[in-house]
This record gives structure tokens, sequence and C-alpha cells, in this order.
């Protein structure tokens, strides 16, 4: 018997915890970064903010809908590496915060979720 809707859109039969796990994980860092773009918008920092919270949240729902996943994996892994990246120097190179004195919750949170969502990604690519 399946779960999916009749519109199709949602394939829950195919998911397992791990999905689950990476679902939850891209859903916090896409919520944060979503509450970020809203309090730094219209600045460019927040329009990026907005535009990764609407792809960690999409890539979510891609995952659920169950439309290419392994593409969405793969395409994960950089995106969520890079963000990372451009994290860590933006407030630590270039900027004048202090690693790791000035992460913030929000920030711990995030980067913890991302960290972990790299090697949720690295498992199912690997199962597949």
């Amino acid at each position: 018997m399946s779960t999916a809707t009749e519109s199709g859109l949602v394939d829950l039969d195919t998911l397992e915890p791990l999905h689950y796990l990476g679902i939850a994980l891209a859903l916090v860092s896409g919520l944060i970064h979503l509450q970020l773009g809203v309090s730094f918008a219209p600045s460019p920092l927040g329009l990026s903010f907005l535009f990764a919270g609407v792809v960690f949240v999409l890539a979510s729902v891609a995952v659920v809908a169950n439309v290419r996943r392994g593409l969405v994996y793969r395409l994960g892994l950089p995106f969520t590496a890079g963000q990372i990246v451009l994290w860590y120097y933006v407030n630590f190179v270039a900027g004048p915060k202090a690693f790791p004195a000035d992460v913030g919750t929000l920030g711990a949170i995030d980067k913890i979720a991302q960290v972990l969502l790299l090697g949720v990604l690295v498992l199912l690519i690997r199962r597949e």
C-alpha cells in the first residue's frame, strides 16, 4: 500500500530513518537561514540567506517527493560544505569575529546541523 498522495507529491514508502534525519537537519538549517534572511533583507547578505534557506527547504521537499534523490544528495554535499566555508570566511577570516568565541547559538546550531547533514549525505550516496 502506497502512502503517496493521489497527486504523487509524497513518497513516504521509500524513506528510511536516515532520510528523515537528513530532512530534519536540512530543515533546521533552512529555517535558520530564512529567519536570518528576513532579518537582513533586503541587503545582499539577507538575500543570500533567503536563497540558501529556500534551497535547503526545496531539497527536503524533493527528497520527500522522491524527485532525483541521488542528484539532490550529490548537489547537497558541495552546497552544504560551501555554506560552512562561506560562513567561516565571512565571519572569522574577513570579518571582525573571533572563532570560536563569537559563534553564537544560531550559528552553532546551524553549523552542527550542516556538519551532520554532510555525514548523512555521504552515507546516502554510498548506499545508492
